[in-house]
């Protein structure tokens, strides 16, 4: 009995010394060291050069002799792997590698959504007598292909590799997204034979995409006639979808990314491009990435749409509720037969946050608009829950009978420029402040709102009363998926997606010294393109005023109808209070 407690003990001490074997071995698969290149086969190997973050780097005691080969980090696995792997690169201007925070959290949060990660350690400051970005590129795409190769061994799909990056980082990311059938380097062994193509990528505010900042800060801010995109970027045949991110200020323009955006979107591939007023160089909008991945089904399987209608049903955030005649019984300017009464709505939250007021109306091809529909309800409850007041408005439509002479928009905006001044003549009466007036429409109200925006300067109708001795300009605008803005499509679907410089914006918008900034969400694959908003997003840069811009990729016309959960068309509305909420 003696020994067979002691075999019993012996082969519990065996299973447990096993057991502790695996768990170290998990351990040191989980996350390890390793390098790119064999010995000696490195390309371009330059001794003032070092694979190490800057902190590191700048620590005492750092032996830079013991830091000269690039490597890769494996992070630990993911608890619920989705079979996705992420490579994590660091910006720095290929001087250094500047952005080790922003490496360790994007490795945390992504690997709490069960993607593989891998930190990419690359070689800088910039090589001697090459390209600045050479020994970069080289790096980066012996590292897609050492990741590709061990897909299998690691648990996760070789086609579902993307990048997360910063700066020159992006730069690099931008190289591997769509450039990998030009070859970096020489092979050296059958890991070479790897193919290095990426899946998907999002890329934080890309430095050096412009001829004006080949290698430094852009120096016209990426405007001029001869400025383009750097002739690095290839576009090949392989070049994937990808989440751009931009500050409005910043030194490496912004006008990178919407060139980048407007490439990809000739070529038919799916895009997101989220641009932020007033922010410089930095880290943007994480989250978007986050969104793009799941809209895209890299993250998983996409989940069922749900109607916004049924997400937002009950009016209980509002208090008060009071209906109008805009034109109060004075004689309407250019009266048509065949439209519908034009008439606005007060609605008061419960519990005001705010003394603005936001106005709401729907699109509807200038042929109908309805003030109850999806278009304008949830966002009057969801703004009213925020403690906003809003005034949505009925604008006359069907469009004036042939033969009248006037625009399809005409008695809209003389309908939206008496809204605005009699919204601006009421609001101190009612506790608010008549400086504070933003106006919003999705489409054809799209459309309506960059007349607002922009012309307001512009009479559209003869005085009626004392209401039109108010200013008719605004404080913000908010512009849902805004059809009509561009010359290729003036009544129709963009005909060629608005991407040739041909189609410009229509003479409409007169881009006065009132133009307010405004906040742009569009659809990736609307047929009424999103370079509607990319271009109106431009020239507004132009002129000094930032504005904000969101495009979803995948997402068509009235993107928010239905959406699936996790994604930008399901958190659209809370992109509306962020531009809200910095207006304010």
């Amino acid at each position: 009995m003696e020994r067979e407690q002691i075999f019993t003990n012996m082969k519990r001490i065996a299973l447990s010394f096993i057991f502790s074997l695996l768990v170290a071995a998990q351990a040191l698969l989980a996350q390890q060291t390793q390098y790119l290149w064999p010995k000696g086969k490195m390309p371009d190997a330059q001794q003032h050069q070092i694979a190490a973050f800057r902190q590191e780097a700048n620590a005492e005691g750092f032996k830079a002799d013991k830091h000269r080969l690039p490597y890769i980090q494996w992070m630990p696995k993911p608890e619920n792997p989705n079979g996705a792997c992420m490579i994590l690169i660091s910006g720095g201007g290929y001087g250094n590698l500047a952005d080790k925070v922003h490496v360790e959290n994007w490795a945390r949060e992504l690997t709490a959504r069960g993607v593989q990660c891998v930190v990419l350690v690359y070689r800088t400051p910039r090589p001697e007598g090459i390209e600045y970005w050479r020994s970069g590129w080289e790096d980066g795409q012996r590292a897609v292909r050492l990741v590709r190769s061990q897909a299998s061994k690691r648990g996760f799909d070789p086609e579902r590799i993307g990048t997360e990056s910063m700066s020159a980082g992006s730069h690099m990311s931008v190289l591997l997204s769509t450039s990998s059938e030009t070859p970096a380097y020489q092979p050296i062994d059958k890991i070479d034979e790897t193919p290095c193509h990426i899946n998907w990528a999002i890329v934080h505010a890309p430095a050096y995409a412009t001829t004006d900042g080949i290698g430094i800060r852009a120096s016209r801010q990426g405007y001029g006639t001869d400025v383009k995109l750097v002739d690095e970027f290839k576009f090949d045949t392989h070049t994937c979808p990808m989440c751009l991110c931009h500050g409005g200020k910043d030194v490496y323009s912004p006008n990178g990314s919407t060139l980048i955006y407007r490439k990809l979107r000739s070529m038919g591939i799916p895009a997101e491009l989220h641009l932020y007023a007033d922010e410089p160089h930095k880290v943007l909008g994480f989250e978007r990435g986050v969104e793009f991945m799941t809209q895209m089904g890299f993250l998983g399987s996409v989940k069922e749409e749900v109607a916004l209608m049924d997400r937002y049903q009950s009016d209980s955030a509002r208090v008060d509720y009071i209906k109008e005649d805009l034109w109060e019984g004075r004689e309407i300017p250019d009266l048509q037969p065949n439209q519908c009464t034009p008439y606005i709505e007060w609605h008061i939250p419960a519990h005001r946050t705010s003394d603005a007021i936001q106005i709401v109306y729907s699109g509807g091809s200038y042929k109908n608009n309805d003030p109850d529909g999806f278009e304008v309800a949830p966002l009057r409850r969801y703004l009213n829950e925020k403690g906003v007041t809003v005034v949505t408005m009925k604008y006359r439509t069907p469009r004036a009978l042939p033969g009248s002479g006037l625009s399809k928009h005409t008695t809209a905006w003389e309908d939206l420029q008496r809204c605005v001044r009699k919204v601006r003549s009421e609001a101190a009466g009612r506790g608010l402040n008549p400086l504070k007036i933003g106006i919003m429409g999705s489409s054809a109200g799209g459309h309506l709102t960059l007349m607002g925006v922009t012309s307001s300067r512009h009479q559209s109708y003869l005085p009626k009363d004392i209401v039109d001795k108010e200013k008719c300009n605004v404080q913000w605008g908010i512009a849902i998926y805004p059809a009509y803005a561009l010359t290729d499509g003036d009544d129709h679907h963009n005909t060629n997606g608005g991407n040739d410089d041909s189609a410009v914006l229509v003479p409409d918008f007169s881009f006065d010294l009132d133009t307010a900034p405004t906040l742009f969400i569009h659809g990736d694959a609307d047929g009424w393109a999103a370079m509607n908003s990319v271009k109106c997003w431009e020239k507004m840069r132009a002129m000094g005023v930032q504005c904000d811009l969101h495009t979803l990729a995948l997402r068509k016309h009235c993107f928010q109808r239905t959406a699936s959960e996790g994604t930008g068309s399901y958190t659209w509305m809370d992109r509306i209070w962020d531009f809200i909420k910095d207006r304010l």
